[in-house]
Protein backbone atom coordinates (compact mmCIF):
# COMPACT_ATOMS: atom_id res chain seq x y z
CA UNK A 1 0.00 0.00 0.00
CA UNK A 2 1.42 3.38 -1.01
CA UNK A 3 1.62 6.19 1.51
CA UNK A 4 -0.02 9.47 0.53
CA UNK A 5 1.64 12.40 2.25
CA UNK A 6 -0.01 15.63 3.39
CA UNK A 7 1.83 17.57 0.67
CA UNK A 8 0.26 15.27 -1.92
CA UNK A 9 -3.19 15.98 -0.52
CA UNK A 10 -2.48 19.69 -0.89
CA UNK A 11 -1.27 19.14 -4.44
CA UNK A 12 -4.39 17.09 -5.24
CA UNK A 13 -6.64 19.76 -3.73
CA UNK A 14 -4.88 22.45 -5.78
CA UNK A 15 -4.91 20.45 -9.03
CA UNK A 16 -6.05 16.84 -9.20
CA UNK A 17 -4.71 16.51 -12.75
CA UNK A 18 -1.20 17.57 -11.72
CA UNK A 19 -1.28 15.08 -8.85
CA UNK A 20 -2.43 12.33 -11.22
CA UNK A 21 0.26 13.14 -13.78
CA UNK A 22 2.97 13.00 -11.15
CA UNK A 23 1.70 10.06 -9.08
CA UNK A 24 0.27 7.76 -11.77
CA UNK A 25 2.08 8.68 -14.98
CA UNK A 26 5.38 9.75 -13.38
CA UNK A 27 5.57 13.03 -15.29
CA UNK A 28 7.38 15.72 -13.31
CA UNK A 29 6.16 19.32 -13.59
CA UNK A 30 8.22 21.96 -15.32
CA UNK A 31 10.01 24.70 -13.45
CA UNK A 32 12.12 22.60 -11.06
CA UNK A 33 14.96 25.14 -11.31
CA UNK A 34 12.64 28.01 -10.35
CA UNK A 35 11.27 26.05 -7.40
CA UNK A 36 14.80 25.22 -6.23
CA UNK A 37 15.76 28.89 -6.50
CA UNK A 38 12.62 29.85 -4.57
CA UNK A 39 13.44 27.35 -1.83
CA UNK A 40 16.96 28.75 -1.51
CA UNK A 41 15.65 32.32 -1.51
CA UNK A 42 13.10 31.54 1.21
CA UNK A 43 15.76 29.85 3.36
CA UNK A 44 18.03 32.89 2.99
CA UNK A 45 15.19 35.24 3.87
CA UNK A 46 14.38 33.13 6.93
CA UNK A 47 17.99 33.39 8.14
CA UNK A 48 17.96 37.17 7.62
CA UNK A 49 14.72 37.55 9.58
CA UNK A 50 16.14 35.46 12.44
CA UNK A 51 19.34 37.55 12.48
CA UNK A 52 17.29 40.74 12.48
CA UNK A 53 15.26 39.53 15.46
CA UNK A 54 18.45 38.67 17.37
CA UNK A 55 19.86 42.12 16.66
CA UNK A 56 16.62 43.71 17.80
CA UNK A 57 16.78 41.86 21.15
CA UNK A 58 20.47 42.75 21.57
CA UNK A 59 19.66 46.42 20.89
CA UNK A 60 16.80 46.35 23.36
CA UNK A 61 19.08 44.78 25.99
CA UNK A 62 21.72 47.45 25.39
CA UNK A 63 19.10 50.19 25.66
CA UNK A 64 17.76 48.85 28.95
CA UNK A 65 21.35 48.39 30.23
CA UNK A 66 22.25 51.95 29.23
CA UNK A 67 19.20 53.38 30.96
CA UNK A 68 20.07 51.34 34.04
CA UNK A 69 23.62 52.69 34.05
CA UNK A 70 22.40 56.29 33.69
CA UNK A 71 19.91 55.80 36.54
CA UNK A 72 22.57 54.12 38.73
CA UNK A 73 25.16 56.86 38.05
CA UNK A 74 22.76 59.64 39.18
Amino acid sequence: MDIIRASELGEYYYCARAWWLRRVIGQEPEGAERRAFGTISHARHSRLVAASQRLLWIGLGLLVGGIGLVMWAN
